[in-house]
This record gives C-alpha cells, sequence and structure tokens, in this order.
C-alpha cells in the first residue's frame, strides 16, 4: 500500500483485515503525509519522500510484493514540487501533460517494469460504494433532487475537461467549480456565494475514471464543511464515490441536516455529461 493521508488507508486496512483469507499490508509512508499512527495498524512500514520513487519500489522488491494499492491524497502542491529521483525524472519526462492521471499513471507504468500490479482504490472497500438513491441524512426533496442532477451533469463535463471532479450548484446556477484547491476550498466559496438557499455539492468520477487512483470520495470532513459553508445536500455518483469514515458520516449528517444522495449517470438529464 502506498499511503497518503486522510481515512483513506485507515479504510483499506479494516476492509483487508474483514478477508477470509489473511492479507500481509506492507506500507509506504510519505513524509509530512501518512499519520505515523498507521504504522500499528499494519505488518511492515516503511518512511519515503514524495519522489523517491527508485527506493520505494526496492522497499516493495524486497518485502515480495507483487499487488499494491495508491490509497489517500498527497497535498497537491507536493506532487508538482517534489523533488524527483533519477526513475521519477525518467518517468515524467516522458509525458505530455502533468495532471494526477498522468502522473499516477506513469507511476503505475514504473510499477509494472519490476512485476508489480497497481490494483483498483477500491480494492476492499466495495461496501463503502453506495447504490443509487439516499445515502445519509435526510432525503432530498424533488427540488433538491432536480438541482443535484444538474450539478451532476455540469460536474461530469468539469471532470472530463480535467478541471475538476466537484461543483457547488443552486437551482440551476453553478456556484463554484473545484479546481486545484480542492473539494473543501470549492464548497466554501459556493456556500459564501449560495448563502444557504438549496446549494448543492456534486461530486463525480471522470468519464472512463481509472480507478487505481484518484477515485472520488466523501467522509465526515466534507459533511462538516457543507454544513459549515451553507451546503445542505451532497449528490455523488453511485457505485464510484467512496464514503469514508461511514459512521460518524451518518451521525453528522443526520445531526447537521446534510443530505447524501448517489445518482446514477442515467439519471442525469443535462445534455453535458
Amino acid at each position: 500500500m502506498l499511503a497518503g493521508k486522510g481515512l483513506y488507508p485507515t479504510a483499506f486496512v479494516a476492509g483487508a483485515r474483514r478477508q477470509k483469507e489473511p492479507v500481509r499490508i506492507v506500507t509506504v509512508a510519505f513524509q509530512g503525509e501518512t499519520d505515523p499512527a498507521l504504522e500499528e495498524e499494519v505488518d511492515v512500514m516503511g518512511w519515503f519522500r514524495v519522489g523517491q520513487l527508485g527506493k520505494l519500489i526496492k522497499f516493495f522488491k524486497k518485502e515480495g510484493i507483487t499487488e499494491l494499492v495508491m490509497v489517500g491524497q498527497v497535498t497537491p502542491k507536493n506532487l508538482f514540487e517534489m523533488r524527483p529521483d533519477l526513475r521519477v525524472t525518467m518517468a515524467m519526462a516522458k509525458l505530455k501533460k502533468r495532471n494526477a492521471d498522468t502522473l499516477f499513471g506513469a507511476l503505475s507504468d514504473e510499477f509494472a517494469k519490476d512485476g508489480m500490479t497497481v490494483l483498483p482504490a477500491t480494492t476492499f472497500l466495495e461496501h463503502l460504494l453506495p447504490g443509487e438513491g439516499p445515502v445519509l441524512g435526510r432525503k432530498l426533496s424533488d427540488d433538491e433532487f432536480e438541482t443535484a442532477r444538474f450539478g451532476f451533469g455540469i460536474a461530469k463535463e468539469t471532470s472530463r475537461l480535467d478541471i475538476g471532479q466537484s461543483v457547488v450548484v443552486r437551482e440551476g446556477t453553478v456556484l463554484a467549480v473545484e479546481a486545484f484547491e480542492g473539494t473543501n476550498e470549492c464548497l466554501r466559496r459556493g456556500g459564501k456565494l449560495g448563502k444557504g438557499k438549496k446549494v448543492i455539492l456534486a461530486k463525480v468520477s471522470k468519464p472512463e475514471q481509472d480507478m487505481r487512483f484518484d477515485v472520488p470520495v466523501i467522509g465526515p470532513d466534507t459533511i462538516r464543511v457543507c454544513a459549515e459553508a451553507g451546503v445542505g445536500a451532497i449528490a455523488i455518483e453511485a457505485n464510484k464515490t467512496l464514503v469514508l469514515g461511514w459512521e460518524e458520516a451518518e451521525e453528522l449528517a443526520t445531526k447537521l441536516k446534510v443530505g447524501v444522495v448517489a445518482v446514477a449517470k442515467s439519471d442525469d438529464s443535462s445534455s453535458l455529461a
């Protein structure tokens, strides 16, 4: 496991431990990103700096690793401001453009050269991918659901253009589009403009999403920020969005009156998607 920050790595470990057959978890942790407490939950853990691809591949090979997952966020600026080793430099030199897909895709290719397959980032976490319908908190009104479907279509288009996978909308108006700053800052901008009137966050996967990395995620922090920003509901893509920290997120959604609904692609009435 390549472990970034947040709840994702812990959720992956919990999912792995649920399996009938024992799973040995060897973890690459990144300085300044990974929670040190994770070391108590895994079998082997090594610490690396972002950009030390050659060293971490040697570490995995020494441990006999043939399959791995990339879970947890790495601070975006660290991906673009890292001090790359020679192997990363050579891999990046082949890229015509640099974004999350191309960067992580190039890393996956490098792992493959050493006999390691990158598995979907949802491995062992399929139970946290809700299907179509209400997910957490209050049920959305018909008007809110129409707004959710509108936001879904807009988010599909912005993600297709590789701008961002989240938008904040209100009654047919786009208030904020996620870009480099991330979902929470997008929420704060959109909530400020919407002033709490039927404001909804829509978060989707990219068209032909590579499920090995950059999978859409919401969790307790998303619920909190929504409530603080005056965003009353979240529309996620059914079967393609992870809900991490489910129990805490459910409790918060109920307490803070934030509704979460999973929308299927077929529900989208927008011609944009």
